[in-house]
């Protein structure tokens, strides 16, 4: 499933978004990220609310990608361009994500967006970034190495 989400998945959430957002470094992380939330595998949280292989919650990442200064118009122009125009409202952008990966994908490269630093290159950074960013109620560091070796 990494093969298809790295090669089609990715790809399509990239081209609804500015080029400044596709980077190997901003593909390796969604890779990760994916990996470590949902093993690519569950679009529905496990005894959770969240949704997509991204497991988005409606409050957290949802609404932050909606409201965020330097997402707010690049969300609303690239669901627009995939025919969500309807879909702009949290819960809306809710249910997108869970039943359309790139969507999901567009939101999770949005998500990394909102964030001051720099895409990172080493593991341990990474894993700073992926906190900050999904803030995990329940963080699974154990699991890390692997999703970063993963998504090389």
């Amino acid at each position: 499933m990494i093969a298809l989400i790295r090669s089609h998945v990715i790809p399509a959430a990239l081209t609804a978004l500015p080029v400044a957002m596709d980077s190997p470094a901003a593909v390796r992380m969604l890779v990760a990220i994916g990996w470590q939330e949902s093993r690519f595998q569950h679009r529905v949280q496990i005894g959770g609310s969240a949704r997509g292989f991204w497991q988005f919650e409606q409050g957290g990442g949802i609404r932050g990608v909606l409201g965020h200064d330097q997402t707010r118009v690049i969300v609303r122009d690239a669901m627009a361009a995939l025919c969500y125009r309807q879909a702009l409202t949290p819960f809306g952008c809710y249910l997108a994500v869970e039943h359309n990966d790139i969507v999901a994908a567009m939101f999770a490269r949005l998500l990394l967006w909102t964030d001051p630093a720099p895409l990172p290159e080493d593991e341990t950074e990474a894993w700073r970034v992926y906190l900050r960013t999904w803030r995990p109620g329940k963080p699974h560091p154990q699991t890390w190495a692997e999703a970063w070796r993963l998504a090389a």
